[in-house]
């Protein structure tokens, strides 16, 4: 007999019956039975009620569950056991684990995937075999023209040209390729709380400037005057000469003025030359805010300082001049290709150059910057006298 032509109900209703008196045999034909089935079931249900029935019926299907749920549990943990010990890390690991459970235990591949703890889109991925030749070989190129560039700064010269990845496979192509860049120490830092520096909220309201000192090949000495726009990141200046007095840094920082307009302040440290009289004359006529910093306290002039030590890491110690021209020219070259190609991670990427246009696209320039503009359309000057101002003491 099919377990289910009869419901529980049922069967204690026919039981029932049977003890009001009605005969068995009638009860067989009545419901198709046979005696001993009859006799069988009433063993079963003698003197059950409907709901004793259901909770029966409730308690064996908890039961047949349960005992299915220690099967596989039981399954699960020989299973385990036979992975080892060792915990699954990296997905080529899962993924070979998985395919020995269905292999192995015939399990299925979504109770192999659960056990390995690996999603199964991550399992049925088939990887795609892509071609990095020509990423490798223009990474290559970029990172000997910019020796001094690390993975990220070469991934976003990679975006620009449309060859970019995801950072994380730029870093493996990297490694692989033997790109990395021997870190140079720096010196030890003083540890402790800083307050936050305030920030400009515009291009050509700060400049910070500051010297950087180096020697020709044959030993001497030259500095670097370097000014820095402390909101676009921009190079305003690096003047190189064997000497820059207070005369010559106030000289070409009125060059500057007649070319990008009058800062509000200018930073600098306490060395000689800006604490001079010369300087000090010159604040007073151009009435411009000048702002020295604490003594030994070179973090309150850092982005001149972080740009200083971009000099000196990609141009200063990559050449030997012989000349005080090369000098010149190589560094002028490199401000050049800091302020226009150089990415800048502060500024999302950007050159300081294309994140100034940015800004200045998006407010209107002031009075004496379109004034200072105006003049500089309508004067003109030869090659010759241009290259005689870049060069003069």
């Amino acid at each position: 007999m099919r377990k289910s032509r009869f419901t529980d109900e049922q069967i204690i209703a026919m039981i029932r019956e049977h003890e009001s008196g009605v005969k068995t045999a009638d009860i067989c034909r009545k419901y198709g039975l046979s005696d001993a089935t009859f006799y069988k079931l009433k063993a079963k249900f003698g003197g059950m009620t409907v709901s004793d029935a259901q909770r029966l019926r409730t308690l064996e299907s908890e039961n047949s569950k349960l005992k299915r749920l220690l099967a596989e549990a039981m399954l699960d943990n020989a299973a385990l056991k036979d992975l080892g010990l060792k915990k699954l890390l990296t997905p080529d690991v899962k993924r070979k684990a998985v395919q020995h459970l269905m292999a192995v235990h015939e399990l299925s591949e979504r109770r192999a995937c659960k056990l390995a703890e690996l999603d199964r889109s991550t399992f049925q991925y088939e990887k795609q075999a892509g071609d990095d030749a020509a990423m490798r070989e223009r990474l290559r190129a970029l990172a000997a023209a910019r020796r001094r560039f690390g993975y990220r700064r070469l991934g976003i010269l990679l975006d620009r040209e449309g060859l970019g990845a995801n950072h994380k496979k730029i870093f493996r192509i990297y490694q692989e390729e033997g790109l990395a860049v021997k870190r140079r120490r720096g010196r030890k830092r003083a540890v402790g709380t800083r307050s936050p520096m305030h920030l400009p909220e515009g291009p050509n309201q700060r400049w910070s400037l500051d010297f950087v000192s180096d020697a020709l090949s044959d030993g001497r000495r030259f500095r670097t005057l370097c000014v820095v726009d402390d909101f676009t990141r921009e190079a305003l200046a690096t003047v190189v000469d064997v000497s820059l007095s207070g005369i010559r840094v106030a000289r070409e920082l009125s060059r500057l003025i007649d070319q990008r307009g009058r800062p509000q302040m200018i930073v600098s440290d306490n060395g000689t030359e800006l604490t001079s009289h010369a300087i000090l004359k010159w604040v007073k006529e151009a009435r411009i805010e000048w702002h020295y910093i604490a003594p030994g306290k070179p973090t309150q002039n850092a982005f001149v300082e972080s740009f200083n030590g971009r000099l000196r890491d990609e141009c200063l110690n990559e050449h030997l001049f012989d000349r005080l021209s090369e000098a010149r020219s190589i560094i002028e070259a490199w401000r050049i290709d800091y302020n226009t190609v150089r990415p800048h991670t502060s500024l999302g990427g950007l050159a300081p150059a294309r994140f100034a246009d940015n800004v200045r696209r998006a407010r209107p320039a002031s009075p004496e910057l379109r004034k200072s503009s105006a003049q500089r359309a309508l004067t003109t000057t030869t090659q010759p006298e241009r290259k005689a101002n870049g060069v003069s003491k």
